[in-house]
């Protein structure tokens, strides 16, 4: 195909912000390319408006569901920019012979640098004592350390991985669930394979790394939560449809787990009257695991190329239908 007769919708507002040779790069390639005009991810709506005549779509967090796909008369590619695919109907894009593709490792460190410290923030109760001070107090809290703790990883893709990498210098001793356990990995970097029940029992925090799918959907339930080691911490930078955030909070009230951190939720953003955001004991971020330089270049590049490259009449490097 000829590229310079292509047209390519790029979504993520992050595309090319920090490294700058990402957007002449694709302006070079292709004959137009569209920006999203607004500092969010799109609608369903705002895509179907968008997508009649576009070849290409650098996509991010936008609902790329069947009813904007509909609209999608000459589309050929969605590329990922990331790693999730939860927010696109693969079914409607395979319908009609539509390659998604994703950047899977890219965004891997970043989300895993950003899991440990919320850890060390709950732990420590590092933004409770900012705030206190900033007012006057002088708080003494009677933090925990990391090391000599069991950090219980609930999924062990990439992300998982990074993590476990890092805690193993720490003294931490790491358990990790996942449906298709490496244990090559888990032996190389020392984690310790174990059922999902027992990683709740032993573990001092738990740290969700798995997709938002068919079975994982509200998975951190009532049963989830009290199976849990009494005076534990939850983190969450996965996806915020892994909780029921009403379960997690009668957790928390109950005083069965010590602590959140959240980095994703059910919607987003949250309610600003939601209990979750009052409590003391939880700790927000604005889904910001990825949006750190080296993830945003990485993710930038590997979806710049998985769309040439199926535009090209190519196979991308990481096709996920």
């Amino acid at each position: 195909m000829n590229l310079k007769a292509c047209r390519v919708l790029v979504t993520p507002t992050s595309f090319g912000k920090n490294d700058r040779r990402l957007r002449p790069e694709l302006e070079g390639a292709v004959g137009e390319v569209i920006y999203n005009k607004h500092s969010r991810p799109l609608t369903s709506a705002e895509l179907r408006a968008l997508l009649p005549g576009c070849d290409g779509f650098i996509a991010g967090l936008d609902a790329i569901d069947g009813a904007a796909l509909e609209s999608a008369d000459r589309l050929k590619v969605i590329a990922r920019y990331g790693v999730g695919v939860d927010n696109v109907d693969l079914e409607s894009a395979r319908r009609r012979a539509i390659v998604v593709t994703n950047t899977p490792q890219a965004n891997s460190t970043s989300v895993a640098e950003l899991a440990i410290g919320l850890m060390l923030s709950l732990v420590r109760f590092i933004p409770r004592s900012c705030a206190e001070v900033k007012t006057g107090k002088w708080p003494r809290y009677a933090g925990r350390t990391l090391q000599g703790k069991i950090v219980g990883l609930v999924g062990f893709g990439s992300i998982g991985k990074e993590v476990a990498r890092r805690l193993s210098t720490w003294g931490c001793a790491v358990l990790a669930f996942d449906p298709k356990p490496n244990a090559q990995a888990a032996q190389g970097l020392g984690v310790e394979l174990s059922p999902l029940a027992g990683v709740l029992r032993r573990a001092d925090i738990v740290s969700l790394h798995v997709p938002a799918a068919g079975e994982t959907t509200g998975m951190v339930n009532a049963d989830f939560l009290s199976a849990m080691k009494p005076g534990s911490f939850l983190v969450n930078t996965a996806r915020g449809e892994l909780v029921e955030e009403t379960a997690l909070l009668e957790a928390l009230e109950s005083g069965h787990l010590s602590g959140a951190a959240l980095d994703a939720f059910q919607k987003q953003p949250p309610d600003p009257n939601s209990p979750l955001l009052r409590m003391p004991q939880v700790i927000t971020t604005p889904h910001c695991g990825a949006h750190t330089d080296g993830a945003m270049d990485a993710m930038g590049w590997g979806a710049l190329q998985n769309c040439l490259r199926v535009l090209r009449g190519e196979s991308p490097d990481h096709p996920v239908n």
